[in-house]
């Protein structure tokens, strides 16, 4: 048997596909956020969708 390829998974399996459309200013602000913080636009969409899920908590 080969040994596992590919990424090792870091925290919890990512296995739900979201697909989103945005417009063109929206996705030139999200480009431009990922390249200054130095993130993928797939964690800041994470980030933005758990931080608006507590935030409606309160």
């Amino acid at each position: 048997m080969s040994p596992r390829t590919g990424r090792p998974i870091i925290g919890a399996k990512k296995d739900i596909d979201v697909k989103v459309r945005f417009d063109k200013e929206t996705n030139d602000k999200l480009l431009e956020y990922c390249k200054k913080n130095s993130v993928t636009r797939a964690e800041v969409i994470r980030q933005s969708v758990t931080l608006f899920l507590s935030e409606e908590k309160k």
